[in-house]
């Protein structure tokens, strides 16, 4: 069967053979010839196989007629990611050619005033995401009771980043009559229910076994140990640019998928340090970022892009003859997709993937659903006593050889508290009581000077407390307050007389009269 044998409007087999496709696939050959008929359309595909062109072309030919109103588009593609609905855009871009279509793309990262212009003017192919298409309905900007024609394109994957209640809500805004095209790679239960719910009666179109990989990849496993746990990144990351160096000119182009983003900042600088050439994309980046980065890689400008799922689903790159799963997917579906960015069209493709002992648990849910037994190859990568060399077991050498400091233990802290608490008894015992009787004896002296400081002004007051510091400081040295106004015991303390305190002081009165005799200090004065 070619595709002039489908009933497709002429202008579109036109634009189809300026593409170089001569031949429908399996979904396109038992997709289309329904939704041209309107009818309601459940497509079950792997990726990779022709999905996009089997909704865009029988919407294009039916869309030829008629004209759309503004702010009411006539048909509606809903994306889970922006680099899908970019990519639809531009197959309907590709496949429109001749014909008088608007068309409008409504995802994040851009202004929303331009799409509001391209809105106003009327649009017949409006491809979005829920979250922008809903923000634009949501400021009285859109209304989608004029859709005639529904895609929801890789509907699993909007299972998978949540997308589901919005799609529910997108559903119940637009009319009941509406057609209704939806296409998954898998089914899990949440879809069959939604299908149940918002399609009727559907021509259901399954082309290959659910979750199957593609027979053009040639798939591979390989573990990775180390002896330390926190030595396994690095082990990784020696692992692949190993895998990496062994193929060589083999890789055209190559995808290296993460499970989180740091892992990709980590993994790119990385690579980058060791001379490869690679860039980075994720869900964090800035849309023109994320765009420039994808037309470098499909231009061949890149080869190497560590990414996260944002581009295992939908993403048509010809050339990618290379997939290398850093981590183990923690969905098992996603792993279908990631190793379906290669061998497509016909190509053949090889996908590795690295595992540890931790994400075991992942690997057999996919073996499960694969049905097999993904391969395990020692081919390329270094020996695993290689890679446990590079890591440092120099710190524990150093901790067993270093003096261990003598350790003590509650008992002998308690022993020092007391030997302590002995010694400041024998110290303070004999003079306690003769410092409570020099209090007593000063106290009444001091007591009168203070009340008369009262009656000065401020800044006598002021100036007097330096002198008033001292004079307790001299009353408290045990010697009866011998420097005037002293005296007074110790503030703060209580009824604990520091030991340092009692310690008598030397004589004075009998120094100062010596030296009265000869005649010094009356000299001086």
């Amino acid at each position: 069967m070619t595709f002039d044998d489908l009933a497709l409007d002429p202008r579109v087999l036109e634009a189809v053979k300026a593409t170089g496709y001569t031949a429908p696939t399996p979904i396109q050959e038992q997709a289309i010839p329904p939704a041209l008929e309107g009818r309601d359309v459940l497509g079950i595909a792997q990726t990779g196989t022709g999905k996009t062109a089997s909704f865009s072309l029988p919407m294009i030919t039916r869309l030829a007629k008629g004209r759309a109103r503004a702010r009411m588009p006539r048909s509606l593609v809903l994306c889970p990611t922006r680099e899908l609905a970019a990519q639809v855009a531009e197959n309907f871009e590709s496949y429109s050619k001749g014909m008088k279509l608007n068309m409008a793309l409504l995802i994040g990262g851009v202004s929303f005033g331009d799409q509001d212009k391209k809105i106003d003017r009327g649009v017949d192919v409006l491809i979005a995401t829920p979250g922008r298409l809903l923000d634009h309905f949501g400021r009285g900007k859109l209304m989608l009771n004029g859709i005639d024609i529904m895609v929801v394109d890789e509907a699993d994957r909007m299972l998978d980043m949540g997308f589901m209640p919005d799609i529910e809500k997108i559903f119940s805004l637009t009319p009941f009559t509406r057609q209704t095209l939806f296409f998954s790679a898998t089914m899990p239960p949440e879809i069959q229910r939604i299908t149940d719910t918002f399609l009727q009666n559907p021509v259901r179109v399954e082309v290959a076994q659910q979750s199957k990989a593609a027979d053009t990849v040639v798939q591979s496993l390989h573990h990775v140990q180390s002896d330390r746990k926190d030595g396994l990144p690095k082990a990784k990351r020696q692992m692949l640019r190993d895998l990496i160096e062994s193929e060589g000119d083999a890789i055209t182009n190559a995808i290296i998928f993460c499970n989180r983003k740091r892992d990709i900042s980590v993994l790119h600088r990385s690579l980058e340090k060791h001379g490869l050439d690679v860039a980075s994309l994720h869900g964090d980046l800035d849309q023109r970022i994320r765009t420039q980065t994808l037309d470098a890689f499909r231009n061949g400008k890149i080869k190497l892009l560590v990414a996260s799922d944002v581009a295992a689903r939908g993403l048509d790159i010809p050339d990618v003859s290379h997939v290398f799963n850093f981590d183990v997917p923690t969905h098992s579906e996603d792993y279908v997709h990631r190793i379906g960015r290669t061998g497509r069209a016909g190509r053949s493709g090889k996908a590795f993937t690295l595992t540890t002992k931790s994400e075991q648990k992942y690997l057999d849910n996919i073996e499960k659903m694969l049905g097999e037994v993904i391969p395990v190859s020692d081919v390329g990568p270094a020996p695993v006593e290689e890679v446990a060399v590079e890591k440092p077991a120099e710190p524990k050498d150093e901790k067993k050889d270093k003096p261990r400091r003598a350790t003590r233990g509650r008992n002998s802290r308690r022993d020092d508290g007391e030997r302590n608490s002995e010694l400041r008894e024998e110290k303070v015992a004999e003079p306690e009581v003769e410092a409570v009787a020099v209090v007593e004896d000063v106290a009444p002296e001091a007591k009168p000077e203070r009340r008369a400081r009262r009656g000065n002004s401020r800044n006598e007051r002021e100036n007097d407390k330096p002198r008033a510091r001292d004079s307790r400081n001299s009353g408290s040295n045990g010697n009866g307050g011998n420097s005037g106004g002293g005296g007074r015991g110790p503030r703060g303390l209580g009824d604990h007389m520091p030991a340092f305190m009692l310690i008598p002081l030397p004589d004075f009165s009998q120094r100062s009269s010596d030296d009265n005799d000869d005649g010094s200090v009356a000299d001086a004065a």
